[in-house]
C-alpha cells in the first residue's frame, strides 16, 4: 500500500505592511506554494499577486477578533499537508513575535508534518523605523524592551513584570497590542516609577504610507488614543529615543501621503503601478476586478497569415491585445518578418507606448484613446478600398471597428488573442475595504467598472463611491461610469497609467491650497 507522503508547511512572516518588507526567502517559498493560509495583517498584494490555482484560506486573525479558532487552523494546516500540498502559512510581521507561530509549529511536530519557520520583519523594529523612531541610540537608549499590553487590567494576570519595565534605565520599551489596555499600562507604569513626562509616541499602521503618528509624553497615551481614534493594528514607543524623530522623520511628507488608492486592474499589470504610488507616498489597494487570460483563436491566425492583399493594417485597441498577441506571434507564425507586410493602427499613447516597448512603432494612432474614434479616424484619413484589417481584440471588445470598416472597402478580420474574466476577492478582502476605505478609486478599462459591481452589493458600491473621488483612464471609462449611475471626478490626460498619477497628483497635490 502506498501511503502519501506529506507535504511541507513553511511558517512565513510577511513583514507589517509593507509587501516590500517580506524576506527574499519568504517571497521565494510563498511563489511555490500550492496553498496558502493567511491572516488579516497580511499585505493584500502578496495575497492578488498568486496564480488563480493556489487554494487561498483566510483565517481573519485580527485585535480581538478571531473568527477561526487556532484549533480550526491546525486542523486545516494538517489537512492540506496530509494531502501533499506546499503549504504557506503567511502571518504579519514574524512568525514567533507575539504570535502563535511557535504553537503552530508545535502541532506539526506533534503530527509528523515537515515544517519550517521564515524570519519576518516584526512591526515592533519596522513601525518605529518608518516612523522615524530608532529602538536604540548610542547616547539615548543602549537597550530595548518588547512587550505585549494585551491583558494588562487588574482582573487579568499579566505576565509583564511593569515594575521591573518602569525602573528601566536608558531603555526604549515598544508595546504591541495595547491599545484597549493603555490606560492600565500607563498607569502600571507610572505607579511603578517611570516618569510621567517620559517621550512616547503612537504608530499606527505602521510601514502602510496611510500610517499615523502622535507624539507627546507617557502621561498623555490615553488622552491621545482616545482623542484621535486610535485603532490597531498600533504601536507604543516610550523612551528618549522619541525625541529624534524631527531629525529622523523620512516616510511621510511626500505627495501623496496619507491617501489610500484603489486599483482595480489586473493583478499581474498593475505591479508598476503600485510601486509608483508607493514612491509618492499613497497606499495602493490592491482588489483587481478583472483578470485576463490567453485566448486561442486558430481560425483568426489563419486568416491573419494567409493575408495576401497590397494593404494590410493590424488594429489594436488594447495595451492587452498588443501583449498577448506578441506573446503568441512568434508561436503561431514561426518568424517574425511576416509582421512586415502590415502597418499598424492603435488606439492611443497607452497602446503605443506597449508596441514601442517591443520596438514596433505604430502607422497611425487615433487623436482620442476609443475604439469608437479610431475606426472614424481611420475611415475618414485612410484609404481602407481593398485592404485588409486585422483587428486584434479581447473576447468582450465592443465590434466598432468590425461594423465601421466594411463601408470604406475593408475586410476586417477579427482576431481575439485573449478574454477577460471577472475576478472575485479573496476572504477577507471587503472586510479590510471597508475597515480603511479608499480616498480614490482607479477605473483603467470598462471591464474593472463591471467588476467591481460583481464584487459589491448595490448599497456597498454606492456606500464605497460616495466617500472617494473617482478617476477614470479614458472617454469609454468615463461612459461605462455613467451607465451605472456614478460620475467620474477626473479622466486622466493623456489616456495612459502615468496621465491618470499626474491626475490624482494634480488633485491632491491642490487640497490645501
Amino acid at each position: 500500500m502506498n501511503v502519501k507522503k506529506p507535504g511541507k508547511v513553511y511558517l512565513i512572516g510577511a513583514g507589517p505592511g509593507d509587501p516590500g518588507l517580506i524576506t527574499v526567502k519568504g517571497k521565494q517559498l510563498l511563489d511555490k506554494c500550492q496553498a496558502i493560509i493567511y491572516d488579516n495583517l497580511v499585505p493584500s498584494e502578496l495575497i492578488v499577486a498568486l496564480p488563480d490555482d493556489v487554494q487561498r484560506f483566510y483565517v481573519g486573525k485580527k485585535a480581538g477578533v478571531h473568527p477561526v479558532p487556532q484549533e480550526k487552523i491546525n486542523e486545516l494546516m494538517l489537512k492540506l499537508a496530509r494531502e501533499g500540498c506546499c503549504v504557506a502559512r503567511l502571518k504579519g510581521s514574524d512568525p514567533l513575535i507575539f504570535g502563535r507561530g511557535g504553537e503552530e509549529a508545535k502541532f506539526l511536530k506533534e503530527h509528523g508534518i515537515p515544517f519550517e519557520i521564515v524570519t519576518g520583519v516584526t512591526s515592533g523594529v519596522a513601525g518605529p523605523n518608518y516612523a522615524g523612531i530608532p529602538c536604540t541610540d548610542r547616547y539615548l537608549a543602549s537597550s530595548v524592551i518588547f512587550l505585549t499590553g494585551h491583558k494588562a487590567s487588574d482582573k487579568y494576570k499579566s505576565s509583564v513584570a511593569w515594575e521591573w519595565v518602569a525602573e528601566a534605565k536608558n531603555c526604549t520599551v515598544v508595546i504591541y497590542m495595547g491599545v484597549g489596555e493603555i490606560a492600565n499600562i500607563v498607569r502600571r507604569l507610572i505607579n511603578n516609577g517611570m516618569a510621567a513626562d517620559t517621550p512616547a509616541a503612537i504608530i499606527e499602521r505602521g510601514t502602510f504610507p496611510s500610517q499615523r503618528i502622535f507624539t507627546g509624553n507617557l502621561r498623555r497615551l490615553p488622552d491621545i488614543v482616545a482623542a484621535e481614534n486610535v485603532t490597531p493594528p498600533a504601536l507604543f514607543v516610550i523612551g528618549q529615543v522619541v525625541t529624534l524623530r524631527p531629525w529622523l522623520d523620512w516616510f511621510d511628507g511626500r505627495p501623496l501621503s496619507g491617501i489610500r488608492v484603489m486599483v482595480l486592474r489586473p493583478a499581474d499589470q498593475a505591479g508598476d503601478l503600485y510601486e509608483r504610488l508607493r514612491e509618492l507616498g499613497a497606499e495602493p489597494m490592491p482588489y483587481p476586478t478583472i483578470a485576463t487570460a490567453t485566448y486561442d483563436d486558430p481560425d483568426g491566425w489563419s486568416r491573419m497569415l494567409k493575408t495576401s492583399a497590397d494593404k494590410n493594417w493590424l488594429v489594436f485597441t488594447s495595451a492587452n491585445g498588443v501583449r498577448y498577441f506578441f506573446d503568441q506571434f512568434v508561436h503561431k507564425a514561426g518568424d517574425i518578418r511576416h509582421l512586415a507586410r502590415f502597418k499598424i493602427a492603435v488606439v492611443g499613447p497607452a497602446t503605443s507606448q506597449a508596441l514601442l516597448e517591443r520596438h514596433v512603432e505604430a502607422d497611425f494612432v487615433a487623436s482620442r484613446a476609443t475604439g469608437d474614434d479610431l475606426a472614424h479616424e481611420m475611415a475618414e484619413q485612410i484609404d481602407l478600398s481593398g485592404a485588409v484589417v486585422i483587428r486584434v481584440r479581447g473576447d468582450l471588445a465592443r465590434t466598432t471597428i468590425e461594423d465601421t470598416l466594411p463601408a470604406s472597402g475593408a475586410t476586417v478580420i477579427p482576431l481575439t488573442v485573449y478574454r477577460t474574466y471577472h475576478r472575485v476577492w479573496p476572504d477577507g478582502f471587503k472586510d479590510k475595504l471597508f475597515d480603511h476605505p479608499p480616498h480614490a478609486v482607479l477605473f483603467t478599462s470598462a471591464s474593472t467598472v463591471k467588476g467591481l459591481a460583481d464584487n459589491l452589493t448595490d448599497d456597498e458600491l454606492h456606500m464605497l463611491m460616495s466617500d472617494a473621488k473617482i478617476f477614470s483612464l479614458g472617454p469609454m471609462v468615463t461612459r461605462t461610469l455613467t451607465e451605472v449611475g456614478f460620475e467620474s471626478t477626473r479622466e486622466a490626460n493623456p489616456h495612459t497609467i502615468p496621465g491618470l498619477i499626474d491626475t490624482l497628483l494634480d488633485i491632491y497635490t491642490k487640497r490645501d491650497a
